[in-house]
C-alpha cells in the first residue's frame, strides 16, 4: 500500500487508523533523535530524511541532482517499515542493532538489508529506534557513502 501525497502532514493523515498513533510516535521519535543536518521530505513515496544538496552538492549517485537519502519511514500494506541506509552500509551498526533488539522486544526481528518491519504497532521498540537514530551524523553518513558507493 503506497500512500501518494505531497507533504509529510498529508502522509500522516493517510496512515490507516489502527497504525496512526504508533506511526506518528515513530515519526516523532525519528525526527527528535536524528542529529542536526538531516532534511525531512516525501521521497520515494515515503517520509524521508536526507542530506540536502546544500550540504552535499554531489547528491545521490543513482539519481543525480537529488538529496542523498538516509532514512525513510513508510506504512506498507502489512507493516510499518523503517529503511535505514546506515544499517545497510555499516556492518558494525547492523551488528549493534541486531544485538540490542532482543533487549527491547520479545518478538523476532523482521529485517531486510536496510528495512526493519513491524507488523504490529505495539511491537515497535521506540527507545531502541531513538538510540539508532543518534548513531550516525550527516557527516558520518556522507563519509561512509563516499567510501562505499562513490566510484
Amino acid at each position: 500500500m503506497q500512500i501518494f501525497v505531497d507533504s509529510i502532514e498529508d502522509y500522516l493523515t493517510q496512515v490507516p487508523e489502527e497504525r496512526k498513533a504508533a506511526f506518528k510516535k515513530l515519526f516523532e521519535t525519528i525526527s527528535e533523535n536524528l542529529p542536526e543536518g538531516f532534511q525531512q521530505e516525501i521521497t520515494y513515496g515515503m517520509i524521508g530524511w536526507n542530506i540536502p544538496l546544500e550540504t552535499y552538492p554531489a547528491g545521490y549517485h543513482c539519481t543525480p541532482n537529488t538529496p542523498l537519502p538516509f532514512m525513510n519511514l513508510a506504512s506498507q500494506k502489512n507493516f510499518i517499515a523503517i529503511y535505514h541506509m546506515g544499517i545497510y552500509a555499516d556492518p558494525e551498526l547492523l551488528n549493534w542493532f541486531v544485538g540490542e533488539y532482543p533487549k527491547y522486544s520479545a518478538k523476532k526481528l523482521d529485517m531486510g538489508k536496510s528495512c526493519i518491519r513491524f507488523k504490529k504497532p505495539s511491537d515497535i521498540p521506540f527507545d531502541l529506534i531513538a538510540e539508532l537514530c543518534q548513531k550516525m551524523t550527516p557527516q558520518k553518513w556522507i563519509s561512509l557513502y563516499e567510501k562505499l558507493y562513490k566510484k
